[in-house]
């Protein structure tokens, strides 16, 4: 398994195809097998790296702290920087979003093009929110107490009812279950990983050209960030992915394989 050592720990990395730079990047409770469908078609195009975040596997959560947004996006851009390859185009989805924006926004000499796949994280009163607490609350507090606890399976439940709606964990494959099961006491590093909301200033300096994609069948809160985001990142564009919900990129690899490759051929 191929690795870059950046800031004094190695990131994981699993890689297909030559060509301009792709780089994915996975949301909570996932790593770089979460991009396995898209791998060989996005391969065809470009040399794809899809990320393991720190402490994410194959990587443990044991290993210590710092698990905080702050510090993959530092993570992340240090690996683009590192591949020498110039800028690149950047794929995040759900919590891994909020990370590529954030690249975007604070390094956009990095960045090519960005697709946002569900963005995940909240929104400040400049964009019809309000300020966050920094800390996770809600649904992944209460899975992450779970899983402290000793109740993994009931957790990760919890975290896939929230960005799923119920019975999405009993729905969900085998293998991104093993995905989520091997990612689980990264959920304790997350609830206090200093997200800060989206803000319009954040959105109207991204310089990149965007994408936004949805599930059609995703739930209302990554709605309202995708409509936030799309009224002020300048030029954005913006498609729905028909038969998914907030995983669409396992949900209908077809169509979003489909969707992020005629955004970014022409960019």
């Amino acid at each position: 398994m191929p690795g870059m050592i950046v800031d004094g720990h190695e990131l994981s990395y699993a890689e297909s195809g030559a060509g301009d730079p792709l780089v994915l990047v996975h949301g909570t409770l996932g790593d770089q097998r979460y991009w396995a469908p898209q791998m060989a078609s996005l391969g065809r195009h470009y040399r794809v790296l899809a990320l393991s975040m720190r402490h994410c596997w194959p990587g443990r959560w044991e290993e210590g702290g710092d698990f905080t947004i702050d510090r993959h996006v530092a993570d992340v851009a240090g690996f683009i920087r590192d591949l020498g390859a110039g800028p690149v185009r950047l794929i995040g989805h759900s919590r891994g979003g909020h990370i590529a924006f954030r690249v975007a926004e604070r390094h956009p000499e990095l960045v090519r093009a960005l697709v946002l796949a569900e963005p995940g994280g909240e929104l400040d009163e400049s964009l019809g929110g309000k300020p966050a607490s920094g800390a996770q609350a809600g649904a992944f507090g209460e899975g992450a107490a779970l899983i402290e606890a000793g109740d993994t399976e009931g957790g990760l439940k919890r975290i896939a009812e929230h960005t799923g709606g119920p019975g999405a964990w009993e729905m969900r494959s085998e293998d991104r279950k093993a995905i989520n099961r091997d990612n689980a006491r990264t959920l304790l590093g997350q609830r206090n990983e200093r997200r800060r909301p989206y803000s319009r200033a954040a959105a109207e300096a991204i310089r990149a050209p965007t994408l936004l994609v949805v599930g059609a069948r995703t739930l209302p809160n990554f709605v309202a960030n995708a409509d936030a985001l799309e009224r002020h990142i300048r030029g954005c564009e913006r498609v729905s992915i028909p038969d998914a919900a907030h995983a669409m990129s396992q949900d209908n690899p077809a169509a979003f394989d489909a969707a992020a490759l005629a955004f970014l051929e022409r960019h």
